[in-house]
């Protein structure tokens, strides 16, 4: 901000008035309102949803509060509420609670108002520091938040407990004139949450049983889950009745707006190397937090995080980069072997019920990376399930008959991630009909084939028609009869 004036005889009482934080939000977004600026970048699949219901809390002046599953975008929303407030706004420096310098708040606020008059120097605060946040754990007290009286203090300079000048103030005071945000907000104690009752409605503090009492200029923001899967506490119902504004948020709807995510939080630029993966296998990916959200094995009311499709699209881009260290001159492209090396990103991110338990976190995770893999092979290919006298001869099974008869005739194809380009992809293309069947329902994507080829393969295991072995790096496909009768024998 140019032309800010530096002592309170310059500021204009009419240009800089003391306006809430409130209003400050309200009128900043029906500027951005008004002139079609986007407002919260970055946020993929709130459009329609979220966003909306956020716009009409903060045009009504309301506090609010995020309720969603982990993963869901809720502490972003909120920092990115901060760019609502002005570019800078003046204050007293060494204030603790950060008065406006034409409304002083508290006792040292006006003495330096009084001795100094229009000579008073003035600070300038950005709208990154009127934003606090502060992470509910149990332990967290009330003078954490609200603040507490300093008996030494008291005793070095012969002051009263009563007196202002002894308190020490906690984190919401020192964020007064900006926002506050608590993160999960049923791990904070009830009793702690009894003392953010009268900040919410009378927006004042009183510190233990003083008469002393600030009147505050702070809008509260809250994230919480709406189920409380980790049994440590809720919300106690005199404080969720104060919070005028309560906001549901919701993972992605659509595998557009999850490769959308998943692509602008994800570290995928690495110097010195550029990797390819194909457009069938980033949607695999982002199908694993899909199937995961669905799966009887994991506990729905923890959810999938949207972070578990990002540290999988990381930790594919490390195993190619890897390989191509390892085969200088292989070609950087991802293959759906390499979708193995994504398991643990899925294990850590996974919350199981006693079935998955049972089964084991990597063994679910394989399950649901196969359903994946299922999923976006019915995308591209015919339908393996069709019977084969359909009217549609090209949707028949007899489209794949060439490819399992290869394996009928007692073949076997191994897939390891130490062969090279060349002798992976011949491989590949030994597989009677294997070639022909990709060619012909992916035209125009033949840098992809290699790895199409590979999903066949996959699609025909997941839909019980071949047999697969995991190794220690790669896999193994065979006759699945074939494999049934030598376990008869």
């Amino acid at each position: 901000m140019t032309n800010k004036p530096l002592r309170l005889g310059d500021l204009d009482p009419q240009k800089w008035a003391p306006r809430t934080v409130r209003d400050e939000l309200r009128e900043n977004l029906r500027g951005k309102l008004e002139a079609g600026e986007p407002l919260f970048p970055g946020i993929v699949g709130y459009e329609e949803t979220v966003v909306p219901q956020l716009v009409n809390a903060v045009m009504a002046r309301h506090d609010l509060i995020l309720l969603g599953l982990r993963g869901q975008a809720k502490t972003r929303l909120c920092r990115q509420l901060q760019e609502l407030l002005d570019e800078e706004t003046p204050i007293i420096p060494g204030c603790p609670l950060r008065s406006h310098p034409l409304a002083p708040l508290g006792r040292y606020a006006e003495e330096r108002v009084r001795d100094e008059g229009a000579a008073l120097e003035l600070e300038w605060l950005p709208r990154a520091a009127r934003y606090a946040e502060k992470l509910a754990t149990p332990d967290v007290t009330m003078a954490d938040l609200i603040g507490d009286i300093d008996p030494l203090k008291a005793a070095h300079r012969k002051l009263d407990l009563s007196d202002e000048e002894v308190i020490h103030f906690g984190i919401i005071p020192r964020s007064n004139r900006g926002l506050f945000n608590i993160n999960e907000l049923p791990d904070l104690a009830p009793r702690i949450q009894v003392g953010l009752l009268n900040i919410l409605e009378e927006q004042d503090v009183q510190i233990r049983g003083f008469p002393v009492r600030f009147p505050l200029d702070v809008m509260m923001v809250f994230t919480a889950n709406p189920e409380d899967y980790t049994n440590r506490g809720a919300i106690i119902t005199p404080l969720k009745d104060r919070i005028a504004s309560q906001i549901l948020t919701h993972y992605p709807r659509s595998l557009d707006d999850a490769r959308a995510i998943t692509g602008n939080e994800a570290w995928l630029d690495r110097a010195g190397s550029d990797v390819l993966v194909a457009d069938f296998i980033v949607d695999i990916v982002e199908e694993i937090a899909f199937q995961g959200r669905d799966s009887e094995y994991v506990d729905q009311t923890s959810g999938v995080s949207a972070r578990l499709p990002i540290a999988a699209r990381e930790l594919l881009v490390s195993q190619i980069e890897a390989r191509s260290l390892r085969q200088p001159g292989s070609s950087p492209v991802a293959r759906v072997l390499d979708l193995a090396q994504v398991i643990p990103a899925i294990t850590g991110k996974v919350e199981l019920v006693y079935e998955g338990e049972q089964e084991g976190p990597a063994k679910v995770a394989r399950h649901l990376l196969g359903n994946a893999c299922r999923v976006v092979f019915d995308r591209i290919f015919p339908d393996v399930m069709r019977d084969g006298g359909s009217e549609d001869a090209e949707s028949s099974p007899s489209r794949y008959k060439p490819i399992l008869d290869w394996f009928a005739a007692g073949k076997q194809l191994e897939l390891t991630d130490a062969l090279t380009d060349a002798d992976f992809q011949t491989r590949l293309r030994a597989v009677s009909g294997l070639p022909e069947l990709v060619a012909s329902c992916a035209p125009r994507d033949e840098a992809s084939h290699p790895a199409l080829m590979e999903l066949v393969l996959e699609g025909l295991h997941q839909h019980s028609m071949l047999a697969k072995e995991d190794l220690a790096t790669g896999t193994s496909y065979s006759d699945m009869l074939g494999i049934m009768l030598e376990g008869l024998q």
